[in-house]
């Protein structure tokens, strides 16, 4: 997914603010079920935000255009890893590995039906840009 930093998404040096990434990776993961015809919340549930390791290698700035690319890493019984990568030209700026954990409407973790692992499956790449 590629995006442009605006001012809203920098510090006042124009640099982006560290927390925007997440951001940023958020909206490609969104982006990846609305682009196929779905939507991240499921009927049965959702996913949620278990466990992040994010690494911050170089700087974006105001105007630059971003890719953000998504790669399945495992999927589990109830939780599946991604590998998300955040690339300026093809300069590597941010990575980002995290683990979601799909919930009942009520927060409850819940076993990833067979349903939800094709549609995960089909949706993130396999292998990303390095």
């Amino acid at each position: 997914m590629k995006l442009r930093v605006y001012y809203e998404d920098t510090d006042a040096g124009g640099i982006v603010y560290h927390s925007n990434y997440l951001n940023f990776c958020e909206r490609a993961r969104s982006d990846v079920f609305f682009q196929k015809g779905f939507s991240p919340v499921l009927e049965g549930g959702h996913f949620v935000a278990k466990k992040i390791l994010a690494e911050y290698l170089a700087s974006a700035k105001l105007g630059d255009v971003l890719e953000v690319y998504s790669e399945l890493l495992e999927i589990k019984g109830a939780s599946f890893e991604l590998l998300q990568r955040v690339f300026k030209e093809q300069k590597k700026v941010f990575e980002l590995r995290i683990v979601l954990v799909y919930v009942t409407f009520e927060g409850r973790p819940q076993k990833i039906t067979s349903e939800v692992k094709s549609l995960i499956d089909s949706l993130f790449l396999t292998s990303g840009m390095e």
